[in-house]
């Protein structure tokens, strides 16, 4: 563990977001799981506010979260879903309670031919209960890397090319 606690909450991120959620979030897509959906409540949190496909939606109780998550696994399933890639991912730590994590998902069937790709932010807190996505940001793209989705600049850099 380190000694700045930083690092230590990016790491917690990291592992919570991409060794236990992630494979639970596959594989009840895939149906390779007894779980239900319901396991989403561990990771989403209630409200959620999503935006994507030019849409801004709040999930206020946990049947409209579930709503949301059906919205997505619908036409994965439908399209023989099996797994998702990550071309690129990063964890952006602003405290010890509160994190982005940006992926790109390449979601594919089981011969790799791509379903769909999106570019994902998530934002996450921790509370009592642990780590929570608070908030889903998303865009369909063909891009690999995320600096080609979403350039990360701050406003006096962009300023001063205007």
């Amino acid at each position: 563990m380190s000694d700045n606690p930083l690092a230590a909450t990016r790491a917690e991120v990291t592992e919570w977001f991409f060794e236990d959620y992630l494979p639970r979030w596959i594989a009840v897509a895939a149906g390779t799981s007894d779980e239900g959906p319901e396991f989403i409540h561990d990771y989403w949190g209630t409200p959620l506010h999503v935006t994507g496909l030019e849409q801004s939606f709040w999930c206020l109780d946990d049947a409209s979260v579930l709503a949301f998550l059906d919205m997505n696994y619908a036409p994965l399933r439908e399209a023989g879903y099996s797994h998702t890639a990550v071309p690129d991912r990063r964890v952006i730590v602003y405290n010890t309670v509160g994190a982005a994590v940006e992926v790109i998902w390449s979601r594919r069937r089981a011969d790799e031919s791509e379903i769909q790709r999106w570019a994902v932010q998530f934002s996450v807190a921790k509370s009592d209960k642990g780590w929570r996505v608070v908030g889903i940001h998303s865009v369909a793209t063909d891009k690999d890397s995320l600096a080609e989705v979403w350039p990360v600049e701050s406003a006096l850099e962009e300023a001063s090319r205007g």
